[in-house]
């Protein structure tokens, strides 16, 4: 029997020889999972899926479809998208991921509240090894606050799969003087982070899949009343969700595709020429839509893990996903792409269409900011800061060529805001 790899490093305290232990019990429990007996399941259907997460997490479909076949794509060697969500505090942006995580094996999570770049790669790395590692293979990163940004810098490799193994050097406090360490960091994770903060460097945002939970006034309303059911008897609640026969056959249905290895999701020439033709069908083709491209592939190779039984198997590992599951991509991706195009959070898209359009009303082809601010309280029902107008969302309608701000003819103190011409947005699917 191959000895385990905790068990051969010494312990120098107590302390470790726990952890050590842990570590052990931790590798029997993963592999007892790998040896589940033979099990098929039944096709699922991303609607079935909507219905199983809408237990937990009303409204919001795409969002929590899209947000479990991220971390779903962990599971594959190197076809994990990553996932951006961004919107105002109290949206539920961080509410997603985490309920989405309570059905994944822990062992392949790693949640954080926030992280600097050197006490990630401290926390993470096997730092008594002769080379020290972080090993990220079919692992799951939740932020729930937007990552230290030299983190981020530091992992764009690995977030746009660049290369599977990536060296970095950071300073380490010795007992006299600081030290460089070099880390490799090994694998492509299924990351998703979480912030409140609208902005985004484009180097990121074309990393990411950008999200915006709904705010709309019936997804508040569902909120209210399951929170209420939540916290009214929280015993009562979680027993009530774990009675769900379809939530823990979803979950063992994880753990099978967890156990099954699969290297590889093959996708045959037929949906690539569909794929592609949705893309240079566009009358201006940007430098983004070749991520765009990927991240396409990315969902549907995510659906044909979901049915893996389903599925025409080339080799051990490996298998081919089909028409079909271009076909529930697209009718998602159809609702998505329009925020994605226009590099902008959905979020922020609705506020163009919510409240800016509707203030042009017919002879008006200029408004103040000050203006802005008093209709997005009315739809919307909470203030809006002139800082947060000002820095934020008027600039990123304007990068994306949607508005065009200048001063204000009788008084250049103001500045105003004028319609752009609208880019061509429409999608042939």
């Amino acid at each position: 029997m191959t000895q385990s790899k905790n068990l051969e490093k010494k312990p120098r305290s107590v302390k470790q020889l726990d952890e050590r232990l842990e570590a052990i019990e931790g590798e029997i429990k993963e592999k007892e999972e790998e040896r589940l007996p033979p099990k098929t399941f039944s096709h699922l259907s991303l609607e079935k899926l909507n219905e199983i997460l809408g237990l937990t997490i009303k409204s919001d479909n795409q969002n929590k479809i899209a947000t479990f076949l991220c971390m779903l794509s962990a599971f594959t060697d190197n076809s994990q998208f990553n996932i951006a969500f961004s919107a105002p505090s109290s949206s539920g942006k961080s509410y997603i991921p985490l309920e989405i995580s309570k059905l994944f094996p822990e062992k392949s999570l790693t949640i954080l509240g926030h992280a600097s770049p050197t006490s990630f790669y401290h926390d993470t790395a096997d730092e008594e090894a002769e080379k020290p590692t972080v090993d990220l293979e079919r692992k799951i990163i939740i932020f729930l606050d937007m990552p230290h940004y030299e983190l981020l810098a530091k992992l764009r490799p690995i977030l746009s799969h660049d290369k599977k193994e990536v060296v970095v050097k950071i300073t380490d406090r010795g007992k006299r003087k600081m030290r460089t360490k070099t880390i490799t960091i090994i694998g492509f994770p299924s990351v998703i982070f979480c912030s409140a903060n609208l902005e985004m460097d484009e180097q990121e945002s074309t990393r990411f899949l950008v999200l915006s939970p709904s705010t709309d006034q019936e997804k508040i309303r569902q909120s209210i009343a399951e929170r209420i059911k939540k916290e009214s008897d929280n015993s009562a609640y979680q027993e009530w969700v774990k009675s769900s026969p379809e939530r823990a056959e979803l979950i063992e249905r994880i753990k099978y595709i967890k156990a099954a290895s699969i290297k590889e999701v093959l996708v045959s020439k037929e949906i690539g020429k569909k794929i592609q033709d949705i893309f240079l069908s566009k009358s201006m083709l940007k430098p983004r839509y070749s991520r765009d491209a990927s991240r396409l592939l990315s969902l549907v190779k995510a659906v044909a893990l979901l049915n893996l039984w389903d599925k025409n198997t080339k080799e051990e590992g490996v298998i081919q996903a089909d028409t079909s599951d271009l076909e529930e991509v697209l009718v998602m991706w159809k609702e998505m792409s329009e925020s994605q195009e226009l590099n902008l959070p959905p979020y922020v898209l609705e506020i163009y269409k919510t409240v800016i359009l509707p203030l042009f009303t017919p002879g008006i082809i200029t408004v103040l900011r000050r203006e802005v601010a008093k209709k997005h309280y009315e739809v919307f029902g909470r203030p809006l800061s002139d800082e947060q107008i000002r820095k934020q969302i008027l600039p990123m309608l304007e990068t994306a060529g949607l508005i065009i701000q200048e001063p204000d003819e009788e008084d250049k103190r103001n500045v105003v805001i004028r319609l752009a011409q609208e880019p061509d947005l429409a999608i042939e699917m």
